[in-house]
């Protein structure tokens, strides 16, 4: 007793072959990680190093805004006197809205 094949089933296509697509299917669309999750994940990576780069660099920049106002004295009395409104003693400061 032999099982015919029907005309409609082409000869490559066999019961090992099926099992074999239904496994690569599985794993790559429906396990832990899939392609979609990992895809997902790279692109986050992607994103959280061009942040951290990001956050370097301004650490640098102030970093070096830090190291001029420790080494200058002068830039350092500007800043106090502008931003903070800051004076020396017996003296008179007065403060305008004019630019």
């Amino acid at each position: 007793m032999t099982l015919h094949r029907p005309k409609w089933i082409p000869r490559w296509l066999n019961l090992p072959f099926l099992f074999f697509l239904a496994f690569i299917v599985l794993l790559l669309f429906f396990g832990e990680y899939n392609y979609l999750r990992i895809n997902s994940l790279a692109n986050e990576i992607d994103d959280l190093k061009e942040q951290i780069k990001e956050q370097e660099d301004s650490a640098a920049y102030y970093t070096s805004k830090l190291n001029a106002l420790n080494t200058d004295k002068e830039n350092l009395e500007r800043l106090c006197r502008e931003q903070y409104g800051m004076k020396r003693v017996n003296e008179e400061v007065y403060i305008t809205d004019i630019p």
